[in-house]
């Protein structure tokens, strides 16, 4: 069995033909067309999934993890940020549904990634928490093998937990969010606030504290004391039995990992905190992941 999945994001929208055994069999990247607002998206969202459907006839169905949140059982996102306009209120379910004759699941892109990245893992944990740590800061929750999307369908929303009390600003409202000082983006900004230095991504940044940096490495150890206080406060909130941490900032880990882990060693953490394998591949796994389950439990997610 095959079928489409499909990551939506403000840059672009990712998709790819999976199979049972997580094999990718196609794979497309449409940028989207967000200057034409809700029409734009859709019309980047329906030539990805057309193209996809050139290459194989036979689709079990489409599943979609979108920015924003969801409403998985009404499948209509209901809140949007500004990233993708027009997008909130929209019916994903029903536009895919009519539009293809396909059954479709829609999810919010972390929660589907988590599904991937669990999914990759040969489903080895029954409760595990994702971390994203990337532009912004993202998360997604699974406990007794099943989403925890919350009251409000905002469950996950890590990024906008309250770190430092009257903190940094946020784009949320809020001050002293984990996204001002967790998010690839925050390092950055912080790290060239404090060292008068002009790094245009973490990579280089985490380059040179790999090279022992005298004025990056405490820079850096700050960065990684601030992660290991989060994973502590999920290890004793939420208790999961793994930690996944995804996002660009990992694609850097061989550079900070090993101190991560003496610190989460030093902290006293007893859980797996484990690095995120799929990339930018997970939101399209994960999202075909989610319609097999909806589909095996008789559409029920």
């Amino acid at each position: 069995m095959k079928a489409i999945g499909i990551d939506i994001g403000g840059t672009t929208i990712k998709g790819a033909i999976v199979d049972e055994k997580r094999k990718i069999h196609h794979q497309i990247t449409t940028p989207t067309n967000i200057s034409e607002g809700r029409n734009g998206i859709l019309a980047s969202l329906t030539a990805t999934i057309d193209q996809l459907l050139e290459k194989e006839t036979d689709i079990a169905g489409i599943g979609i993890g979108t920015a924003g949140r969801v409403n998985v059982d009404s499948g209509e996102v209901i809140y949007s940020t500004a990233n993708l306009p027009g997008w909130q209120s929209i019916n994903l379910s029903e536009f895919i549904t009519n539009t293809y004759a396909l059954p479709a699941i829609i999810d919010n892109d972390a929660n589907a990634a988590l599904a991937g990245e669990w999914w990759n893992i040969d489903e080895a944990y029954e409760s595990v928490t994702f971390l994203t740590l990337g532009t912004g800061v993202g998360g997604a929750n699974m406990i007794h093998r099943k989403i925890f999307r919350g009251n409000h369908w905002n469950g996950g929303e890590w990024g906008h937990v309250i770190l430092f009390p009257e903190g940094r600003t946020c784009n949320c409202g809020k001050r002293g969010c984990i996204e001002q000082y967790l998010a690839g983006a925050a390092l950055v900004k912080i790290a060239n606030e404090q060292s008068g230095r002009t790094y245009k991504n973490g990579a280089e940044l985490f380059d040179d504290f790999q090279k022992g940096d005298r004025e990056i490495i405490p820079i850096v150890e700050r960065y990684l004391d601030d992660l290991v206080l989060v994973v502590y406060n999920l290890s004793v909130s939420i208790d999961p039995e793994a930690v996944i941490i995804g996002g660009g900032v990992i694609e850097s880990k061989d550079q900070w990992w090993d101190v991560f882990g003496q610190k989460l060693a030093e902290r006293g953490v007893h859980l797996n905190v484990l690095p995120a394998t799929l990339g930018n591949k997970a939101g399209m796994i994960g999202a075909v992941k989610l319609l097999f389950d909806a589909m095996s439990k008789g559409g029920e997610v």
